[in-house]
C-alpha cells in the first residue's frame, strides 16, 4: 500500500516536500541507532506506525527485520521516495501520505498499532501541535502499545525545539494511562552533524 489519505492542510508540508527535492540534512540514508538497538532488544511488536517517516529508511528496516509496518509523512515527495525504495529493495514496507496530528482518522479507519516510532517528528512540534498528537497516540495505541521518540535534546531557553525528559513525563502522564519507561540520553546524526538528543519510551496501560 502506498497511497494518500487527506490532503494535509499545514503549510509545512510544502516545506518539507521542498527539503526533499534534495538531500535533507536529517535523512542519512539508514535508521537512527536507537531504533535498530531497540530492535534488536526485541521491544518492537507489530503492527508499527513511523510517523513522520520521511523517505522511509526506518521503516524499511524495521519491515526487512519481518514487522508489519506503516509510515505516514505530510510531504508526498518524501512518501513517493519511500514507496520507490521499498519496490526496489523489495521489502513489504506501506506508506501514506497522512498527518501525524490526525491519528484519529487512521482509527476510524480501522488501525491499530502496538508500536509507533518517532524519529525526530515530535521535536519540531510546537506545544499546542504535541498535545494534540498525544491526544491522537491514545486512540491508536492500544494498552500495553508502546510509543518510542528520537529528538534533539531540547535547550534552556530554546523555545518549544527539542525534547526532555521532564517534558515527557509531563505529556505522558500516569494519571492518563501512559508509563514513561525509559529516558536516555543519546545523539540524533546528520549527514554533516550530529546532535545531542533524548530517546525516550512510553508505554500505553
Amino acid at each position: 500500500m502506498a497511497g494518500t489519505g487527506p490532503p494535509p492542510d499545514r503549510p509545512i508540508a510544502h516545506v518539507y516536500d521542498a527539503a526533499y527535492a534534495g538531500v535533507p540534512n536529517w535523512d542519512i540514508g539508514r535508521p537512527q541507532r536507537a531504533f535498530v538497538r531497540l530492535a534488536e532488544v526485541g521491544l518492537v511488536r507489530e503492527p508499527v506506525l513511523d510517523v513522520g517517516c520521511g523517505t522511509g529508511e526506518l521503516s524499511l528496516f524495521l519491515a526487512r527485520q519481518g514487522h508489519e509496518v506503516l509510515g505516514i509523512d505530510l510531504s508526498r515527495l518524501a512518501i513517493r521516495q519511500a514507496a520507490e525504495k521499498a519496490r526496489w529493495r523489495r521489502v513489504p514496507a506501506h506508506f501514506l501520505v497522512w498527518d501525524a496530528l490526525d491519528l484519529d482518522g487512521l482509527r476510524d479507519a480501522g488501525f491499530s498499532f502496538r508500536t509507533v516510532v518517532d524519529s525526530a517528528m515530535l521535536h519540531v512540534l510546537g506545544d499546542g501541535e504535541r498535545d494534540r498528537f498525544v491526544d491522537g497516540l491514545s486512540a491508536v495505541v492500544p494498552s500495553g502499545g508502546l510509543y518510542c521518540v528520537l529528538g534533539d535534546a531540547r535547550r534552556a531557553g530554546g523555545g518549544s525545539y527539542g525534547i526532555s525528559p521532564d517534558e515527557l513525563r509531563a505529556r505522558f502522564r500516569a494519571v492518563d494511562g501512559w508509563d514513561v519507561v525509559f529516558a536516555i540520553r543519546t545523539t540524533f546524526e546528520r549527514r554533516w552533524s550530529s546532535n545531542p538528543a533524548y530517546f525516550v519510551g512510553v508505554e500505553r496501560r
